[in-house]
């Protein structure tokens, strides 16, 4: 049974290549065509393949549908939170976890500092969207002509002289952002507080949450912070394969 289940998946990521006939299933399998024949009907038959009118197989719509639902059971923030306390275990410092929703950017989980000094932030609160090292990356990430509109939207307040100015400022940050991968704080939103992010991305490569790491300056300079950069990365590369079942590789 399990030899049959095992031969049963193995056809789909065959037709995931692109259509294919009885024989090229067959020989992938590495079986007779009627042993193929039986697998493809029972997959036929749970909506998971799917034959055309040239006797070829392609993957069928229940299949993209039960994988969407998927996708949209999948719980980032119970993914990610291991990989943050972790994180934070391994620098002591504050960590972030944060989305983008309805034209704002949320922090959606946090795993404090072990030092006496912290960061006034909490869970479901809105960051400062136009210096935040998490908003960069998640609007980074949007279409072009909606990131434009955005920026032209939003305030810019001057939290401190590291404040973005201006969406022109803005859309050349996020530009910077998108080439790079990676973005900071550096005394944009409180003076004396900095911080790292990096990207979580899903199966199609876009943005779906952005991790941080932030400190005081009494506790870490901004150049000790930014050594940081890559094991932030690391974390965040780890979160993505984990959520969409991807290396980093394949997310790149």
């Amino acid at each position: 049974m399990s030899q049959t289940v095992d031969r049963a998946l193995s056809i789909l990521p065959l037709l995931a290549e692109g259509p294919a006939d009885l024989g090229q299933v067959a020989d992938r399998l590495g079986v007779h065509k009627s042993t193929a024949l039986r697998l493809l009907r029972t997959l036929h038959e749970h909506g998971l393949v799917y034959r055309q009118s040239d006797q070829r197989y392609r993957l069928g719509a229940r299949l993209f549908a039960l994988a969407q639902e998927a996708m949209e059971n999948l719980d980032v923030r119970e993914i990610a939170h291991a990989h943050l306390v972790r994180l934070n275990e391994t620098c002591g410092h504050t960590v972030h976890l944060a989305v983008y929703e309805e034209n704002e950017v949320l922090y959606i989980d946090k795993v404090e500092s072990r030092y006496p000094v912290r960061m006034y932030s909490r869970i479901g609160k809105p960051v400062a969207i136009t210096v935040a090292a998490v908003a960069k990356l998640l609007l980074a990430d949007l279409p072009e002509p909606e990131r434009r509109a955005l920026a032209e939207k939003l305030d810019y307040p001057m939290y401190t002289p590291r404040s973005t100015p201006h969406a022109a400022a803005f859309l050349q940050e996020l530009a910077k952002v998108r080439e790079q991968g990676w973005a900071t704080d550096l005394g944009g939103h409180e003076e004396s507080i900095n911080c790292v992010a990096a990207p979580i991305r899903g199966a199609d490569g876009r943005v779906v949450a952005a991790m941080s790491v932030s400190a005081p300056n009494v506790v870490v300079t901004a150049d000790e912070l930014l050594t940081l950069l890559p094991l932030v990365r690391r974390t965040a590369d780890a979160i993505s394969g984990e959520y969409s079942g991807r290396t980093p590789a394949e997310l790149k």
